[in-house]
């Protein structure tokens, strides 16, 4: 083997082994990125489930309170309790009374 020859055998090697580790590298990267998508696909699972239950339970909540809003309005007397639920500003006013009365009446004696 003269020197012509034994550099044309390094160079075809040393292509060979930048080849190699190209695809090395590259199939490295596309596992990594196969696992970090379905780590967030994963996750995104998780959390859109996580929400629906929440926002079921708030749901299932709101309506419990509307309920249990709705039945006291009804035995409020003088029409007062259909127009709290007409008014908005009247059910505010009523709730902001009744905390200024609740919080003179249980304020501690100084």
């Amino acid at each position: 083997m003269n020197d012509q020859q034994f550099n044309e055998k390094v160079s075809q090697d040393a292509d060979m082994v930048i080849e190699d580790l190209n695809t090395l590298v590259g199939n490295g990267v596309s596992e990594f990125n196969q696992e970090f998508q379905k780590l967030t696909g994963d996750a995104r699972e998780t959390m859109v489930s996580a929400v629906t239950a929440i926002k079921k339970d708030i749901g299932h909540g709101l309506s419990q309170y509307n309920a249990k809003a709705q039945e006291v309005a009804d035995k409020v007397p003088g029409g007062l309790g259909e127009k709290a639920a007409r008014y908005p500003w009247v059910a505010i006013s009523i709730a902001l009374a009744a905390g200024l009365l609740l919080g003179g009446l249980l304020k501690p004696a100084r």
